[in-house]
């Protein structure tokens, strides 16, 4: 075997300190499959004296993570860290200017600044990986670089998110409201103290705008990506799309339509024979069309230390045999600046909600906003409403254009007869 592949690894969280038990418990062969022992060399992490249950001992410790790209002794830069900007993106730039290749598990960086860092790698015949960034262990991002790479790409939609699933799944499940299973999440450590990029979708959109890049040959256009969380959902939603035939997910999809660009992230009532709707607890689970290979799935873990971990060291087996190539399937001068596909003409079926007062007329007036709108009712529920003077309508379009949709909401609104904002949701028809 030729001389080891020398990491300096930036961050020694949950996922950091797998990366270190992988690479010592799998020594034997990770060599093997790489040509090539792959060794941390150097580490940098924020707390020098806090327990990870790994032996760091044999490492050299830099208090900044900005100094490991200089060192002799390291070849490649693994960033942990996490966050768009600050610190891992200086690790990010300093790596690549310092002639050397760089591993990621940073969705954000990614999506803010994905384009600049493959660039600079290309110019310098440097790797790009970041497998674990998307979809913790599975390889989706290897799957449409490589395994997809004779196909056009015409739709990837996926759960992109754990703790939105865990949440979702629990709902229905256990019969409980958002608010129980999300304090129970955190309490669980699948979700943080401060959930709000998981439950409004933002985790979602970065992961999908890079999916997207990938697989349509595009440039990343993360702020094109129109996201709605999962918030406002209530139990009764959950009860009602199982009534329906459905079940409520948090859905990344992006897909392009006559040479325009569509990133949305929502939550959407999934049939219940699609493949995403038996995706449950923590999973994720990615689906992308091809011309030619037809409709691929991918599922597993998407998050925690053992998957993600184990994605990270997939991308140094990679680069250990020599392995790089352009980070996003081609190189960055050949992806297409897509402008951006207009939401309000495409057209499907909706799930509406709302909360109204329990008196004659009141359903009345609503069809006849839809009507006035041109949009007609598959389906209509009506149950009783939290108050004793309220019900709770649920109705189901027919295909009709989105803006047609929401110009028939906006007028129920409007109303005196509606209580709180009407809540919509899309069925993924695919």
């Amino acid at each position: 075997m030729t001389s080891p592949l020398r990491i300096g690894l930036a961050g020694l969280g949950n996922v950091g300190a797998g990366v270190v038990r992988v690479l010592a418990d799998n020594a034997d062969i990770i060599a093997r499959r790489a040509g090539r022992p792959i060794v941390v060399t150097a580490v940098s992490a924020r707390d020098r004296n806090r327990d990870r249950g790994i032996d760091l001992g044999g490492f050299a410790w830099l208090d900044d993570a900005a100094e490991l790209p200089a060192r002799d002794d390291v070849d490649v830069v693994v960033e942990l860290i996490g966050g768009s900007d600050g610190p891992a993106l200086t690790l990010a730039r300093r790596t690549l200017a310092a002639g050397k290749s760089l591993v990621t598990a940073n969705k954000a960086m990614l999506a803010h600044h994905g384009l600049d860092l493959a660039a600079a790698a290309e110019a310098a015949g440097l790797a790009l990986k970041y497998e674990a960034a998307v979809a913790g262990g599975i390889p989706v991002i290897k799957g449409l670089r490589e395994g997809a790479a004779a196909n056009r790409i015409s739709r990837v939609h996926g759960l992109l998110n754990g703790t939105c699933n865990y949440i979702l799944s629990r709902m229905e499940a256990e019969r409980l409201d958002f608010g129980h299973v999300l304090a129970e999440a955190q309490a669980a450590g699948y979700a943080e103290a401060d959930p709000s990029f998981d439950i409004d979708g933002i985790d979602t959109a970065h992961k999908l705008s890079i999916l997207a890049a990938l697989a349509f040959g595009a440039r990343i256009d993360f702020a094109g990506v129109a996201t709605q969380g999962i918030r406002a959902l209530a139990l009764a939603d959950i009860d009602q799309a199982a009534a329906l035939g459905f079940r409520i997910k948090l859905v990344g999809l992006a897909e392009v339509e006559d040479g325009a660009l569509f990133q949305r992230v929502h939550p959407a009532l999934v049939p219940l024979a699609h493949p995403l709707a038996a995706t449950g607890g923590a999973l994720n689970a990615v689906v992308a069309e091809g011309d030619f290979v037809g409709r691929l799935f991918f599922q597993g873990r998407g998050a925690g230390e053992g998957p993600t971990a184990s994605a990270v060291v997939a991308d140094l087996i990679d680069i250990a045999r020599g392995n790089a190539g352009p980070a996003f399937g081609m190189p960055v001068d050949a992806l297409a600046a897509l402008p951006r596909a207009d939401a309000a003409a495409r057209a499907g079926r909706y799930y509406l909600r709302l909360i109204v007062a329990d008196r004659p007329g009141v359903l009345a007036e609503l069809t006849a906003a839809l009507r006035d709108h041109g949009v007609s009712i598959e389906s209509l529920i009506q149950r009783g409403g939290p108050a004793a003077d309220t019900a709770m309508v649920v109705m189901v379009t027919h295909h009709a254009r989105e803006a047609d949709v929401l110009a028939s909401l906006a007028q129920m609104a409007a109303s005196p007869a509606v209580a709180g904002a009407p809540v919509m949701m899309h069925i993924l028809d695919l």
